[in-house]
């Protein structure tokens, strides 16, 4: 084979380099032997009892003294033990009189589709509640008069990091001040954090009746509440808002 010519630009290993290996061949050495002295002297050692694993003074968390424990709420004040429950009696009831209208789903409770269908677009109000963990919705109705209707709606949403009670409730707000409803900003419900109930103007058209419509809008917890009310007689802002305390009442 013909020799290979080395170039004098090519670099070059420092010659420290050897020696540096042999001091670091010498420590490791020296960590070995220092190790296993050491295992020997603690081999010829008596063993070390261990603590006994039922310490009762381990416990954790501690309970607190007797007599400063926090009592728990009766369900009547636990708001979770009442939303938890039969979503249906958190309903309003219906006022004496009224008459069913028929409107009502099975049972009370009304399905996320069925409820979708409310809406202009289903398909996009449905994708919307699915996404917004929608868990179940009760719903109730009556009638008054000769053609006054009232329908209550609950709307309950999954835990999640997004409030679905709240995002919906908002959405449907945002449109009441528009030409085709309820031309206003509507007015505070007493005790809610951000709900308000709106009277629309009179939709009149030649050949038929007068035709008047009431919503109100508001959440509270994991729960939205909507509450229509049409009639072909005013509806005055006092019925509309007597509906709204009273449900939020109830949540």
């Amino acid at each position: 084979m013909e020799a290979t010519e080395v170039s004098v630009d090519a670099p070059r290993r420092r010659r420290t380099g050897r020696t540096i290996g042999l001091i670091a061949v010498a420590a490791v050495l020296g960590l070995v032997g220092g190790t296993a002295v050491g295992y020997g002297i603690q081999a010829e050692r008596e063993p070390t009892p261990l603590p006994a694993l039922n310490q009762p003074d381990l416990a954790y968390p501690k309970p607190l003294p007797k007599g400063q424990a926090p009592v728990a709420l009766p369900a009547s004040e636990d708001r979770r033990a009442k939303t938890d429950g039969d979503l249906r009696k958190l309903l309003v009831p219906k006022p004496a009189g009224a008459k069913p209208t028929g409107f009502d789903d099975a049972d009370g409770w009304q399905t996320v589709p069925s409820y979708a269908r409310e809406f202009d677009n289903p398909g996009s109000a449905l994708n919307y509640q699915l996404g917004n963990d929608v868990r179940r919705i009760a719903t109730t109705s009556w009638r008054t008069g000769l053609f006054g209707t009232t329908s209550v709606t609950l709307v309950q949403y999954r835990p999640s990091d997004f409030d679905g009670a709240r995002d919906h409730a908002e959405s449907q707000m945002d449109y009441m001040p528009d030409k085709d409803y309820a031309r206003s900003e509507g007015e505070p419900i007493k005790g809610s954090a951000n709900g308000r109930y709106y009277v629309f103007p009179v939709e009149r058209e030649a050949g038929y009746l007068d035709r008047y419509q009431a919503r109100a809008y508001f959440h509270r917890g994991d729960i939205m509440a909507v509450i229509f009310m049409f009639d072909t007689k005013k509806i005055s802002a006092n019925d509309i808002r007597s509906v709204a305390e009273k449900q939020l009442g109830r949540l």
